[in-house]
């Protein structure tokens, strides 16, 4: 089955130079190179794309906007941030937008195929310049949640639909289900009630009256 791929940065030779690379694998058709994260949430429906390749830093809409409006119209899409930053927040931030891996721009065309494959197959992806570069993990060695994390785990943990949190955060419902996967993810928990119990036993739930 050919993977069909988007490659979204705003470098024209960056684009030209990972389509060219990435042709040379049979299955593999790089179907769009666009110049910016708007052009891509307009036309994510017409391409129909299995995976992206993201850059972050864009001029008008960013990478991570870009993502999570993408996400929203079609879910079932692969994002793979593709950056030159390695620092945590970068990576943790992309990971908490609903991306699928984080790739240095440094690394070897065969790295990106790997990338792509693995996505392909249902699971994320951090090259090896990315891994351990998470934000610090707590105690029980656990991802911690950023801010909007613990905010909507919050709200979760005292019964509220992702309907709800959505309304009352003034987010999509995507967005919403996007932070609740990546918060079972970094928790270890697939349930709801495993989200109510963690956040009774961390404290999550103090002063809320429950």
């Amino acid at each position: 089955m050919t993977t069909r791929v988007v490659i979204v940065d705003d470098h024209p030779m960056v684009a030209e130079g990972i389509q060219s690379l990435l042709e040379s694998y049979e299955d593999i058709a790089v179907v769009a190179t666009l110049g910016n994260g708007q052009e891509a949430v307009d036309r994510v429906n017409e391409l129909s794309p299995d995976v992206i390749l993201m850059d972050l830093n864009m001029p008008g809409l960013s990478g991570l906007n870009a993502t999570e409006m993408i996400l929203e119209k079609r879910p079932e899409t692969r994002i793979l941030i593709l950056s030159m930053h390695d620092s945590p927040e970068y990576i943790s931030t992309a990971l908490s937008h609903g991306a699928r891996g984080y790739i240095l721009k440094d690394v070897p065309t065969e790295e990106i195929y790997t990338a792509i494959e693995t996505v392909m197959g249902g699971n994320e992806y951090l090259c090896t310049g990315a891994k351990g570069s998470l934000l610090p993990k707590t105690s029980d060695g656990r991802e911690t949640l950023t801010s909007r994390e613990q905010t909507i785990l919050l709200e979760l943990a005292q019964g509220q639909s992702n309907k709800d949190v959505a309304n009352t955060l003034n987010i999509s419902v995507r967005t919403v289900e996007t932070h609740r996967n990546n918060i079972k993810r970094k928790l270890g928990i697939s349930s709801t009630a495993g989200l109510t119990r963690y956040a009774l036993e961390n404290g999550v739930l103090q002063g809320t009256g429950i």
